[in-house]
């Protein structure tokens, strides 16, 4: 993988990039010139077209990124890929024949943008159809050995094991006399020379993967691969990394505290994240304004009660805040005190299904961030009623209050919506992946495939 801006990137995902980017303008400049042709104009130069080439380029890989044509689904299913690819580059045409149009037509025509749109559909098709062989071959996935025979070293098969893995296990080694997990782990002591034997294999990876670790870290054996140019891994951080969350059931506090993360240079970051935040929630509650009150009037009109609710939150450091919402459920729904929302909960209303699964109730959420009390991207805030039970059942729970909360997230784009204990778990994973490594460029991808979200509905309940 490669890491960019501490968020760690497939290298399967940028070589699909980087060759999308070489199409798209590849297509646009092609649109040019069949429409020049028929118009009896001359194309001109290229290096004159560069401009609105990268503008159509870059419109479009945002929008791919938004819709999740990079995610792993849209890599394993060629039909998941095409469906998603025609959403993203539709949405990217409408949004470049806006501009156009706000430009008075001097840099894209609608025939040309028509013609690029679909050129571009084929080309990147076709360039999945030539890259999803090549890239699902073990000769362009990383080669990992794992130290290690038990219950560990068989997580790591089954993560190996997965479509869209970006590297292959070449071989376990059982590090002490235990009964292994993995049954074809070959014994340590059947090895002469550990590095020479890492050396044969062609391994460009050696991952830690010991049951226990106390007095039985054979670092001997990883002075010398390290030295060898190998690089060496330990359990938790290759899991972090080839997953996107922090695994709770192998992670330690001395791990937490000593790996890469939690940085303390975060001002300009956190100021840049505060302006972003108040031009943004201004902006979307100047232009959502009518819809907020036009389903306000229809959820009055719906069931009795308030169109509006307050619900107290649990922010910043464990500080309490009011977040307001449009209703989606009857009034006496906490009657009999607070609990998880369910899938196909009886207490919404028929407005409420319809706000829900649209996001609309969230809306009113950007009040809440103009005044500072949450963010756009961020921890889901909690309840305080389940906060005090849930940092007594998971380890770290308090932690993900280290960063604010937003109204999307790491965990909301990552993890279908829970209302357990065991969800709480798995979403916080992904809490504490986001504000162990939260930079910016984490932050606008979680608000570009948020809309993957809202649009294919996923987690809304």
């Amino acid at each position: 993988m490669i890491r960019l801006f501490k968020h760690y990137i497939p290298h399967s995902v940028v070589l699909l990039w980087l060759v999308d980017v070489a199409l798209l303008v590849s297509a646009n400049e092609i649109s040019w010139r069949v429409r020049a042709g028929q118009i009896g104009m001359d194309a001109g130069d290229f290096g004159d077209r560069l401009l609105p080439h990268g503008a159509f380029a870059a419109v479009l890989v945002l929008s791919m990124i938004s819709v999740g044509v990079y995610g792993t689904d849209a890599l394993r299913s060629m039909r998941f890929a095409a469906a998603r690819l025609l959403v993203a580059i539709s949405l990217g045409v409408i949004a470049l024949s806006f501009v156009d149009f706000l430009a008075a037509g001097q840099h894209f025509w609608r025939s040309t943008l028509a013609y690029s749109m679909g050129i571009a559909i084929l080309l990147l098709i076709l360039n999945r159809l030539l890259l999803s062989g090549i890239l699902g071959t073990s000769a362009f996935r990383r080669r990992v050995l794992v130290l290690g025979a038990g219950a560990r070293a068989q997580r790591l098969r089954q993560l190996g094991e997965r479509p869209e893995s970006g590297f292959v296990i070449v071989g376990y080694i059982a590090m002490s006399e235990a009964h292994p997990v993995v049954e074809e782990a070959i014994a340590r002591g059947a090895i002469h020379n550990l590095t020479r034997y890492v050396e044969n294999l062609g391994v460009s990876e050696v991952v830690l993967a010991l049951e226990e670790r106390r007095n039985a870290l054979p670092l001997k054996d990883l002075l010398r691969i390290k030295t060898a140019g190998v690089h060496v891994n330990e359990f938790s951080s290759f899991l972090e990394r080839e997953t996107g969350r922090v695994d709770l059931d192998t992670v330690n506090p001395s791990w937490l505290i000593f790996s890469d993360g939690f940085s303390s240079g975060r001002m300009i970051s956190s100021a840049a994240k505060r302006l972003f935040d108040i031009g943004a929630s201004a902006l979307l509650l100047t232009l959502t304004a009518p819809v907020i009150v036009l389903f306000a009037i229809i959820v009055k009109i719906d069931s009795k009660g308030p169109a509006f609710y307050r619900q107290s939150r649990v922010g910043l450091f464990g500080q309490s805040f009011n977040v307001i919402k449009l209703r989606s459920m009857r009034t006496d729904a906490e009657a009999a005190g607070a609990q998880w929302a369910s899938k196909d909960d009886p207490r919404v209303t028929r407005v409420g299904k319809f706000i829900r699964l649209t996001r609309i109730d969230e809306l009113p959420q950007a009040w809440t961030v103009l005044k500072g009390e949450m963010s756009f991207v961020g921890p889901r805030p909690e309840r305080p009623e389940f906060v005090a039970d849930l940092e007594e059942q998971l380890p770290f729970y308090a932690e993900r209050h280290m960063v604010k909360p937003g109204i999307t997230g790491w965990a909301q784009i990552n993890y279908p919506y829970g209302a357990s204990i065991e969800d709480s778990r798995n979403k916080l994973e992904y809490d504490l992946y986001y504000a162990k490594n939260y930079t910016p460029f984490l932050d606008l991808l979680i608000i570009l495939q948020t809309l993957r979200v809202v649009l294919w509905h996923e987690g809304a309940r």
